[in-house]
């Protein structure tokens, strides 16, 4: 696939660009291990892509599910979102969270999307124009704003849930990377989230997002040994991503396409799901 991280530069040459969509996918939970977040600003004329607490499956009781088709078409045209936009996700700490977003547009079949590599603080390091975010409320759809014409069509693949994580665990049918810390993985330490155990998914492989960043920044392709050779010999073998939430399993998926990988997806529901059900089977090494 072509790579869909720009620069901050790159982002600053197209700002007159009458298609651009700039969204900020950034989150209020901490993602364990991040940069420092710039929480007082945005990018001038970004919206606010919250997948949190709106752009998700709000009767989930699982954090920022991937909502419904007709949902997710609803609130990017709210956004003013077109067909023809090309759309540039981004977040305030680097480049964390911006990559789910990048994979729900992907999943609902929008690929003129980028992720600003570095985020917030590469946007403001290169002096990129910045207004004041209002951080004591959600901040509301422009009601200013033309409705877009986005319709996109979810492709279920994308993602896969509990029951068919378990199969393949059990199976060994596809490779199950966890994108946590070792120490996560390993049980060495609590989960952020209360209530969950710790622990790994049987069979699953250790694969923290860390590796893949470089100070809030995703890392040269040139730079990057391949992680997944070893393991998926070719590039038709399934691969399964997950984390604490559905998250930061979007880093290491968007390295695995880059390096021409297809059979891709992330388990929703993650360890928020599996660490919380005493009926899933959990290893401590």
């Amino acid at each position: 696939m072509d790579n869909p991280l720009i620069s901050a530069n790159q982002l600053l040459s197209i700002l007159n660009d009458p298609n651009l969509i700039i969204l900020d996918a950034s989150m209020a939970f901490k993602i364990p291990g991040q940069e420092s977040a710039v929480e007082d600003r945005k990018i001038s004329g970004a919206q606010r892509f919250d997948f949190e607490t709106i752009i998700c499956d709000q009767q989930s009781p699982l954090p920022h599910m991937m909502p419904s088709e007709d949902q997710f078409n609803h609130h990017a045209q709210q956004l003013g979102i077109n067909h023809t936009s090309h759309i540039v996700v981004y977040d305030n700490a680097g480049t964390y969270t911006s990559p789910r977003a990048w994979y729900m547009f992907h999943a609902m079949g929008h690929r003129h999307i980028s992720i600003l590599n570095g985020g917030l603080p590469a946007w403001i390091a290169v002096n990129g124009p910045t207004v004041p975010l209002n951080t004591n409320k959600t901040e509301a759809v422009d009601s200013s704003q033309c409705l877009g014409d986005f319709k996109g069509s979810f492709n279920p693949t994308f993602f896969t849930d509990a029951q068919s994580v378990l199969n393949a665990s059990r199976t060994q049918s596809a490779h199950i990377f966890d994108a946590r810390s070792k120490q996560r993985f390993h049980g060495l330490v609590p989960e952020p989230r209360e209530g969950m155990r710790s622990g790994h998914i049987p069979n699953a492989h250790s694969l923290p997002f860390e590796y893949f960043l470089k100070q809030g920044k995703f890392i040269d392709m040139h730079e990057l040994v391949n992680p997944f050779e070893t393991l998926a010999h070719h590039s038709e073998q399934e691969m399964i991503f997950h984390c604490g939430s559905g998250v930061t399993a979007c880093i290491p998926l968007l390295a695995a396409s880059l390096l021409g990988y297809t059979k891709l997806c992330v388990y929703d529901g993650s360890w928020a799901e599996w660490g919380a059900s005493s009926d899933l089977p959990v290893e401590l090494n």
